[in-house]
């Protein structure tokens, strides 16, 4: 990591609930709230067995395959790369993440204009995850390969090993799920952009969550790395700033298999709730913590990286009641069919539209300045994502810059407005819940700006 950075102004973070978030919780409310025997409202302790214990996975609707635009006849004007997980503690993320890319790909090559009166092609390789040199391998050979743009990685910590080498060779650099506040401030010299928001969002809605839901002291076990000590960190800083206390804080590192030592460190300051923050350590973790150990599932908190389907994982009711915090808004069914029709066998939907929206921007901004190599997308990114007229597909958006028009593009995952340092000045952070088939669905969401 270079010790250099990039200039960032002081900002904000504002979280305000949408009137649609809202009705989604005042929903949740009334139809799972307990009450006692005089009427008045349970404690979240006591009423966690009347909130959930149904399968979560039935209220998500079951959607049919759509079959993928077929491309037009034209020569290549974009290649570009990704650099997504299909081996390591992020794989599950891969088949949506790949699948997003792929979508985004075929609706353009099918549009009447294409990128540049061509089409797009896309290389796909793996980022492994931080305890191989994989990352490193498959960038150079996409740089080989004269690439303008990588959609990738998904890791934070994947991509701080490889965000010099990309932006050093003066390739641009989108990641769909890159949290890390760090990226913020990093001296990328304007080649790095993100579709994923900071993790001081996701951080502050979480940690909200935990103390909203009546507890008031908190015990964290985290990854050792940039995005999980960045997620704990901000965590914590929402706890304590709600009137909480985080009791104990206990790290792994990438490529532990024992985590008995935290487990029993943080459990004996006797938290009221613990935040996991992991990948596929969580499948670990979580038979010691709440089998062998006794915590209650309604206690633990999860985010974006171990929020995965853990039906195959898990004996029946293991994480009922249990939530998790997502950036992005749901998927629509609509998108859902869509990306479907790339991969049938998708389980997870989880940072598809924000890959999806990576690809879409990158070509937009090839558009917007009438070339397809990686300085002209560099300079145009920001451009084609604010202070224009709103798109929210290919060909609307298309049609607008050759009238002329300045575009504002509203992808599938929200608005994403670039601010200076490639970030998304907007976000949705989703709040999710698991039944008893260790399976989850949304329950509500939180809009913020940074």
């Amino acid at each position: 990591m270079s010790n250099l950075a990039k200039s960032s102004p002081s900002r904000k973070l504002r979280i305000t609930t949408g009137i649609a978030a809202m009705s989604v919780g005042v929903f949740m409310l009334a139809a799972c709230s307990s009450t006692t025997e005089g009427g008045e409202p349970a404690a979240d302790g006591d009423a966690a067995a009347a909130v959930c214990g149904p399968d979560t996975a039935e209220t998500v609707t079951e959607v049919s395959p759509v079959e993928a635009p077929t491309a037009q006849e034209r020569s290549e004007a974009l290649k570009i790369g990704s650099l997504l997980p299909q081996t390591g503690t992020l794989a599950f993320l891969g088949p949506p993440e790949i699948a997003g890319v792929d979508l985004a790909v075929a609706e353009i090559n099918a549009s009447p204009s294409g990128v540049l009166g061509g089409n797009i092609s896309v290389v796909h390789r793996d980022s492994g995850d931080t305890s191989t040199d994989i990352a490193t391998q498959s960038v150079t050979d996409l740089l080989s390969q004269n690439v303008s743009a990588i959609v990738g990685a998904a890791s934070s910590g994947v991509s701080m090993t490889v965000i010099d080498q990309i932006t050093g060779a003066g390739v641009v650099q989108v990641s769909p799920a890159n949290t890390s506040a760090e990226f913020s401030t990093y001296a990328d010299n304007g080649f790095y952009f993100r579709t994923a928001p900071s993790d001081i969002l996701q951080g502050r809605v979480n940690g909200n969550t935990i103390v909203n839901d009546g507890n008031a002291s908190v015990g964290i076990i985290y990854l050792n790395d940039a995005y999980g000590s960045g997620l704990s960190e901000s965590i914590t800083t929402a706890v304590e700033a709600a009137g909480g206390e985080v009791v104990a804080s206990e790290a792994f590192n990438e490529g532990d298999s024992q985590f008995s030592a935290q487990i029993d460190a943080v459990t004996a300051a006797d938290p009221d709730a613990i935040a996991l923050v992991a990948f596929d350590q969580t499948a670990t973790i979580v038979p010691q913590l709440i089998g062998t150990k006794g915590f209650p599932a309604d206690k633990l908190y999860m985010v974006d990286g171990n929020m995965a389907d853990y039906s195959a994982d898990f004996e029946e009711g293991t994480l009922n009641c249990a939530k998790g915090t997502i950036p992005g808004v749901v998927a629509s069914d609509d998108f859902r069919a869509k990306l479907l029709g790339i991969d049938p066998d998708l389980k997870d939907y989880t940072y598809g539209a924000e890959s999806y929206d990576a690809v879409m921007l990158a070509a937009l901004a090839a558009q917007a300045g009438g070339a397809a190599d990686p300085t002209t997308i560099k300079d145009n990114m920001q451009k084609v994502s604010v202070d224009g007229e709103k798109c929210t597909t290919y060909a609307d958006c298309v049609t607008l810059l050759e009238a002329g028009t300045d575009i504002d593009y509203d992808g599938v995952s929200g608005p994403i407005s670039f601010d200076e340092n490639g970030d998304p000045s907007e976000a949705t952070i989703g709040i999710y819940q698991y039944g008893s088939g260790n399976t989850y669905s949304n329950i509500g969401e939180e809009a913020g700006q940074l």
